[in-house]
């Protein structure tokens, strides 16, 4: 099964895709206490949501609804630095024992179609394919045998970064979170579909040119032991988001630097999950 958020008519929802259009499960199960994706996450409701998508016809065509970041309002977005060997070779830094991890705000991120907006302080506004893991079941210290049971599905990211703010302190936080920013979508692809994601192809595309082309095979830290290093330090819950970590080909070490400016468009594709596409403007004055 697909799901996806969206804005339709001024309302915001979410639902199933079907053929070329959405079934829109949010107005059929906000009464039943599941008015998001996140909270139908939480109830544990995914079976049902399946079936109402295998009976229903699709409510909106795909071409009259705006998408939103997958889960909208997440608890919380893991993002782990330093994932694949081929970009901690070119950033020159060292392969680290542990995940390297940081935090992204929900304001951060918008969704397929919607613009990134490159903030007016920086031009050196990169971009990150990325494999996101959308958490499905609550847990604490989850060993990496029985990790994916925890997993509802998986999406793109592209976890855009503003690399001079990223430097001024060891910390990324200052690069990682500026608004609207970095985009999830254009959905989310259940696990039945994906059982394994480490088996999937990632490409990221500026203005059509192939900037990264990696297999998920090559994490350092591959998606299950992600999951029972995170869980330790904190309870994973429904509709939290683990963002895997970019490969090499980023913008900052090309000669010279291959920043994401006003009028490109950038896309981040993954086998099985589909492509996530942004405009980037600029941050008004």
């Amino acid at each position: 099964m697909i799901l996806l958020s969206f804005t339709v008519d001024d309302r915001s929802s979410y639902g199933g895709l079907k053929d070329d259009g959405v079934v829109d499960l949010g107005a059929r199960l906000a009464r039943e206490g599941c008015p998001t994706l996140r909270k139908l996450l939480e109830a544990d409701r995914l079976a049902d949501a399946a079936q109402i998508v295998a009976l229903s016809r699709p409510d909106h065509p795909l071409n009259k609804i705006s998408f939103a970041p997958v889960i909208p309002d997440p608890d919380k977005i893991i993002c782990v630095g330093l994932n694949y060997r081929d970009h901690v070779a070119e950033v020159g830094r060292a392969v680290t024992e542990k995940p390297a991890l940081f935090a992204r705000f929900a304001s951060s991120q918008v969704g397929h179609e919607q613009p990134l907006v490159k903030p007016k302080v920086s031009d050196n506004f990169d971009y990150e394919g990325e494999l996101a893991v959308i958490i499905g079941k609550t847990g604490r210290h989850i060993p990496a045998s029985r990790a994916l049971q925890h997993v509802a599905g998986y999406a793109c990211y592209n976890e855009g970064s503003v690399r001079d703010w990223q430097r001024h302190t060891s910390q990324f936080l200052a690069g990682k979170t500026f608004a609207e920013s970095g985009s999830f979508g254009p959905w989310f692809v259940t696990t039945d579909e994906i059982p394994d994601p480490s088996e999937l192809t990632l490409q990221t595309r500026l203005n059509g040119n192939v900037v990264q082309n990696t297999t998920t095979d090559r994490m350092i830290t591959a998606v299950p032991e992600l999951i029972a290093y995170v869980s330790t330090i904190c309870p994973l819950i429904p509709g939290d988001v683990i963002v895997a970590g970019t490969p090499g080909g980023v913008g900052l070490k090309r000669t010279p630097p291959l920043w994401m400016r006003a009028g490109d468009t950038v896309e981040v594709e993954i086998s099985g999950i589909g492509t996530l596409r942004n405009p980037v403007i600029t941050e008004p004055a």
